[in-house]
């Protein structure tokens, strides 16, 4: 790869998030373990409603913010810090504001999200509104400067905050009052150790000529979020209001273990992209190389992933859920098979639009994708619960062909470089996952799945080497993320 200071960015940045997610991905599932197996599927049910009213009041507070820090090209660092004082200013006053409105009407959102009585969870839990105000700006200028490696203390210290925190409550039976205070210390933590290490400290500094500024980006930026938040949660909404608490912790359990194992990918990468691609946004040809390039090494590890875990649904529910948590199996297959695919053909598009300014695509994106998916969950859920998670796991694909036609018509990307960029991937997983399949048939046993899992990673590992140019490629990136006195022989 040609040796340029971005490349060195990328990659240096690219490590540090990466061993960040590798890192999560060893402490979380523990942590996960042990609560699955205190806590019921209905507390967990109770904490997604919740998080889906905290996270709904928190796109507000934020207003898109990070993202136009991130995006936008400064004069220097005085500019800069001058338009991070203004975003922070707003968002906290927001955060203030809608917390309190929260506090006022918690009882009557209780009701409208189903669940009646826990007016006073909802109020308490959003007093992280106005803590993440201070963390929020301070990570978008990290990832703005590719230091993802003060992003990675962070994170250390904030992964370690359940295990003493969330877990000692859980087990003084505390139940979803446990995760919601774990979450709540979490965010302070966050907050102070952000504030402490940057190089950028709010202060009382307010123009309203740079606050119209950034909300000529920011706006169409908020209500892309909120599109996005409602593609997130339509479902859980549905579920808690015409189902039941139980099925809901069910399916938020499944779909939140799912992604947070995709996460070890996608978390490392797509920050990484659209500060990258930002930077590039005006180099048409380095632009397209850097994203092909990214999507194609996500690839070689999201599909396997997502077609191993569609495969052995019931021995991944079985060890880091328990024996309580059955029916999810099919739920964490079904949605880990269609994640992968919309991972590596959806979720990298909406990069593009930001990065290139224009996230009005992101969010017409979202709404063609909404007119669609609203009506099916509605319609599905009077089926029932399983005609509600299979519908809404594979409409995702409806979601894939709307950011084809906007990459094809208006960015004016390729699309056969996209088809032919991830090829070799997708024959080895597919050709895997056919393997897969033909091997569980043979015998039975948690001991012979695990062996099966060996012998897929190895077919498809010696099936990808067949590419000369992804071999070379991931041992040229191997060089790179690796410490200098690890030598890769070929």
């Amino acid at each position: 790869m040609k040796e340029n200071p971005i490349n060195n960015k990328i990659l240096n940045a690219a490590k540090w998030s990466s061993i960040t997610e590798i890192a999560a991905k060893l402490v979380m599932p523990l942590t996960n373990m042990v609560l699955a197996r205190l806590i019921a599927p209905e507390a967990f049910g109770v904490v997604a409603t919740v998080t889906m009213i905290t996270s709904f009041a928190d796109m507000f507070t934020d207003a898109g913010f990070q993202k136009y820090l991130v995006q936008r090209e400064f004069k220097g660092e005085r500019e800069k810090h001058r338009y991070a004082n203004v975003a922070f200013l707003t968002n906290f006053v927001l955060s203030i504001l809608i917390w309190g409105i929260i506090i006022i009407f918690s009882e009557h959102i209780a009701v409208l999200v189903g669940n009646p009585g826990l007016g006073i969870v909802i109020a308490v839990a959003c007093v992280q509104l106005p803590i993440t105000a201070f963390s929020s700006i301070q990570m978008a200028l990290y990832r703005r400067d590719f230091d993802f490696k003060t992003l990675f203390l962070v994170r250390m210290i904030s992964l370690f905050i359940p295990v003493f925190v969330t877990i000692p409550l859980a087990f003084l039976g505390v139940s979803y009052w446990s995760l919601i205070i774990g979450t709540i210390f979490m965010q302070i933590s966050n907050a102070v150790i952000l504030t402490i290490k940057s190089k950028w400290k709010p202060k009382w500094f307010f123009d309203v000529r740079i606050l119209k500024n950034m909300l000529s980006f920011s706006i169409w930026s908020m209500i892309e979020a909120f599109s996005i938040w409602l593609t997130t949660w339509v479902d859980a909404f549905i579920i808690a209001s015409l189902l039941s608490e139980y099925f809901l912790g069910i399916y938020k359990t499944s779909t939140t273990m799912v992604n947070a194992l995709m996460a070890l990918v996608t978390a490392s990468t797509v920050p990484v992209l659209f500060s990258a691609l930002s930077r590039l946004q005006n180099d048409s040809e380095e632009f397209n190389r850097v994203f092909l390039k990214i999507q194609r090494v996500v690839s070689i590890i999201v599909f396997p992933l997502g077609i191993g875990v569609y495969l052995y649904s019931d021995l991944a529910t079985q060890i880091l859920l328990g024996n309580q948590w059955n029916e999810a199996s099919d739920v964490i297959g079904i949605w880990a098979l269609t994640s992968s695919l919309m991972i590596v053909f959806g979720n990298f598009c909406s990069e593009v639009y930001r990065a290139k300014g224009r996230p009005k695509l992101s969010f017409l994106a979202q709404v063609l994708h909404l007119v669609v998916l609203i009506p099916v969950c509605i319609i599905s859920s009077k089926y029932g619960f399983w005609v509600l998670v299979y519908a809404r796991s594979w409409i995702r694909m409806e979601f894939i062909l709307v950011h084809f036609v906007i990459m094809k018509f208006v960015i004016g990307f390729p699309l056969l470089n996209i088809f032919r960029n991830i090829f070799p991937t997708a024959v080895s997983a597919i050709i895997m996952g056919v393997t897969g399949y033909t091997l569980q048939k043979l015998n039975e046993g948690i001991l012979w799945e695990l062996c099966s899992i060996m012998i897929c990673i190895l077919f498809y590992f010696g099936l990808l080497s067949l590419f000369p140019y992804i071999r070379k490629e991931m041992i040229g990136i191997g060089k790179k993320l690796l410490p200098n006195r690890v030598v890769i022989k070929k």
